[in-house]
């Protein structure tokens, strides 16, 4: 295959210096042509576990050729095993791995494994392979695992064949460990991880795109959870790595990464959604009721197409299907069996695609059919981003407890509400999922557990920055960044291949109005009127905006302009006059982007203050803009939307004038004229 390689490089090229356009390839086949090919890499040593005769054995591997080459590649040399190329055997004879149920009894793991035979005592071979016109003839199955030993980098690495059972793999471990004690060499353990067993708890650092994910085992009591919380954000402040990040215009966000909670059992059998079906039935019941549990503690990506959906953002039929499924679940009885639980939801709790881990409530672990890691009674909540702090984590984590604790000595029983387009108009808006996690509070503090709402401020103030704040005659208006749901985008094709981009080119911003009196006060944003509602106090209006913050070359409606900035007025019709406003810029308001990203948080800082203008505001006599009702989306003014012809207004002409109306377009701040007959 290399020397395949080498004979496309152009003939002036050195295969050392191949000067290919992808550096990680260029660096990887100077890598291979300098370590010689056809040299020994490692070393292979066929080896498993007879579950029979409780004994380890091991066989030769007869291949085709002298030597055995590795699939081309530079992962380690176990991932490349030409296992493919080993002695055909019947489907029957051939060894498979004997997994254990995750529901069958199991006793305790001794503090030291028992060997299965006494030091240095040579391993159980089977008899040679031979090679019988081209097939492979042997008393017995061919042993396909192997321990591969392959020094790399200045190491010596073992990679861990799969093996079955726990004990197995720890036995050799144990072995491994003292070889290399008593040879005074190091060695660096990769491969294969342990089979899954409750009794032995790990954890897993790894990459991925922007943010290192780390998997921690499961705490069973609050003392040990707290304490494990914050030691990893503790461990991860002293190695540099931080839960938070800014981006380019300043806005202090998330990592992206995801804060997902694994809820379950000390063993599966005694998982709690397992042994009571309906907790997951109150959970998912109580998130639908309640949407501000779904957008307060996620990130930037919401919506349908996003990495946590609800189960009410896909499918229109989603909810009537989940009361049916409810109904029939509690007919079931008091103790009904494990497997119900993900037959009645698996197919219900899945996003647009039927991909059932991209969702809110993931239940790919709980009671899956498909493998035995897949019942282990374990229910994911993936709609929590990483907070920057461990004591918001912590919060997080205790109200999950809280509603465990409830659902599991009462049902929540209380009707699915069907939420519309009310779910992305309302509750996008801080105001009203700060609003909604009120009646969360208080509905928790009703069912015995003292919550107190301010625990949360912190979580509130992260998820939905204010962006500026004026007061003229005793009008406030507080602009807070709110939440726009991205959509996906149909397939395009890229040089690697087809692909689906994001639509981020539109932006949410909330604006909460106090001491406005009404009707005499309008809050209008280039030009066109705020669509402001009451929020139950004297004086006090909310509302929504829409606009398009930058223009991308592939987007919805891309021969839609850029509405930024946004010039916010605060109109008294009284005297046709704007007594103050803002301006809010989406980037740097001299109109240049900015180059890289914030050195620290007093540069972020800097550049938000910079985005938002208390100066500006629209001079002149200013006519009062008409009103732009949306019956799907009321409480929010989509700068997006040209107004229904209905609604545009003609206002009395000039004295004189009898043959001309004024008519109000709407194009951000324009108004025109048109002669008619």
């Amino acid at each position: 295959y290399y020397l395949w390689r080498e004979r496309r490089l152009p003939a002036n090229v050195d295969p050392l210096d191949s000067k290919l356009d992808d550096p990680l390839e260029r660096e990887r086949l100077a890598k291979i042509f300098e370590n010689q090919l056809g040299s020994v890499v490692g070393y292979a040593l066929p080896v498993r576990k007879n579950s029979t005769e409780k004994r380890w054995e091991s066989g030769p591997w007869f291949l085709r050729k002298e030597h055995m080459f590795l699939v081309p590649g530079d992962s380690p040399m176990g991932f490349r095993l030409p296992l493919d190329s080993l002695g055909w055997e019947a489907p029957l004879e051939r060894q498979w791995m004997d997994t254990r149920d995750p529901f069958s009894p199991r006793g305790s793991l001794p503090h030291k494994m028992q060997q299965s035979g006494k030091p240095h005592e040579k391993a159980t071979t089977r008899r040679p392979t031979k090679l019988v016109d081209g097939q492979a003839s042997d008393a017995g199955p061919i042993v396909r695992s192997a321990l591969c030993i392959e020094p790399r980098n200045g190491h010596l690495y073992l990679f861990m064949p799969p093996l079955p059972h726990v004990e197995d793999y720890l036995e050799l471990v144990q072995a491994i460990e003292a070889t290399a004690s008593e040879l005074e060499m190091p060695v660096l353990i990769e491969g294969y991880q342990p089979p899954h067993d409750h009794r032995l708890n790990h954890f897993s650092v790894t990459p991925d795109p922007g943010v290192i994910e780390v998997n921690v085992h499961p705490a069973n009591d609050w003392r040990e959870l707290k304490k494990l919380t914050n030691s990893l954000y503790e461990v991860a402040k002293f190695t540099r790595l931080s839960t938070e990040k800014v981006q380019l215009d300043g806005r202090h966000t998330g990592t992206g990464g995801g804060n997902h909670m694994v809820l379950g059992g000390p063993t599966p059998a005694d998982s709690p959604f397992l042994r009571r079906p309906d907790l997951l039935k109150s959970l998912v019941s109580f998130w639908n009721n309640h949407p501000s549990l779904s957008y307060l503690f996620s990130g930037l990506f919401v919506g349908p197409t996003s990495q946590h959906p609800r189960v009410d953002e896909g499918r229109h039929e989603a909810l009537y299907e989940l009361e049916i499924a409810a109904r029939h679940l509690e007919s079931n009885g008091p103790n009904p069996p494990a497997w119900l639980v993900d037959r009645s939801f698996r197919h219900l709790l899945a996003d647009l695609t039927g991909n059932t881990h991209r969702t809110e409530f993931c239940i790919d672990k709980l009671y899956s059919p498909d493998t035995t890691e897949g019942r282990r009674g374990l229910l994911e909540l993936r709609a929590f981003e990483m907070p920057p702090h461990s004591r918001m984590s912590l919060a997080q984590q205790l109200l999950l407890r809280s509603f465990i604790g409830w659902f599991w000595r009462k049902p929540y029983t209380q009707k699915l509400v069907r939420w519309g387009t009310e779910l992305h108009d309302r509750f996008l808006l801080p105001h009203f999922v700060k609003q909604d996690f009120a009646d969360v509070i208080e509905e928790l503090n009703r069912a015995g557990y003292p919550f107190d709402a301010n625990w949360f401020v912190p979580h509130y103030e992260f998820r939905f920055p204010k962006v500026g704040e004026v007061t003229y005659h005793g009008v406030n208006l507080e602009l807070r960044t709110a939440i726009e749901p991205w959509n996906v985008l149909g397939e395009e094709a890229t040089a690697g291949g087809a692909a689906r981009y994001v639509d981020s080119s539109v932006e949410r911003i909330q604006l909460l109005v106090r001491g406005m009196t009404d009707p005499r006060h309008l809050i209008t944003c280039n030009g066109r009127r705020v669509p402001l509602h009451p929020t139950g106090t004297n004086g006090e209006f909310v509302a929504g905006v829409r606009y398009r913050a930058w223009q991308p070359p592939s987007c919805l409606h891309p021969t839609i302009p850029v509405h930024s900035p946004l010039t916010f007025d605060v109109l008294d019709t009284w005297s046709s006059r704007s007594i103050g406003g803002c301006v809010y810029h989406v980037s740097h308001p001299g109109g240049r982007s900015f180059d890289v990203l914030p050195v620290n948080a007093l540069e972020a800082e800097s550049r938000r203050l910079s985005r938002f203008a208390t100066v500006r505001h629209s001079g002149g006599v200013l006519r009062t803009p008409i009103e732009e009702p949306n019956s799907e989306y009321p409480f929010t003014l989509d700068l997006r939307r040209m107004p229904s012809a209905n609604f545009i207004r003609h206002t009395a002409a000039p004295d004189g004038e009898t043959t001309r109306n004024h008519v109000e377009l709407d194009r951000t701040t324009a108004v025109g004229i048109r002669e008619v007959e």
